[in-house]
């Protein structure tokens, strides 16, 4: 009998102590605060590329819609600034059409890319921008 007692107060005094718990609950939340982080941060490069690829799109379609130039010159130069801000493997989907827009001619440029998930990892076509410039003429 007196031995469960003894080991009753032991176990009792062991619960009780808490000396290690320090570097536990460090541990625990310097993974939690390390992961919230790079959360932050991964969601900051998204909208960095998400953006990057808009501002390109739409350089792409006002430079396209103008009267010496060709819906294949706004795809080049969209390409060339999306492959020199983010890689080239952002800009392998870029198309541009001329489609009525409100009763006038406009520039449709759309980019494709893959949306990151990791770094610059990501799933292939996830993201996609589409911008819309006036079509100039001559006439």
């Amino acid at each position: 009998m007196s031995r469960a007692v003894g080991l009753r107060e032991r176990l009792r005094a062991a619960a009780q102590d808490d000396r290690g718990a320090s570097p536990v609950e460090f541990v625990l939340v310097g993974t939690l605060l390390t992961v919230l982080t790079l959360g932050v941060l991964q969601l900051g490069l998204a909208i960095y590329v998400r953006n990057v690829l808009h501002d390109a799109a739409v350089e792409g379609a006002y430079h396209a819609a103008l009267a010496d130039t060709t819906l294949e010159d706004g795809t080049r130069r969209a390409r060339e600034i999306v492959s020199r801000t983010v890689g080239s493997e952002y800009a392998a989907d870029v198309s541009a059409t001329q489609r009525d827009g409100f009763g006038h001619p406009v520039v449709e440029l759309t980019v494709r890319s893959p949306f990151p998930l990791v770094g610059l990892l990501g799933v292939p076509r996830m993201l996609e921008v589409t911008a819309h410039a006036p079509l100039e003429s001559f006439d």
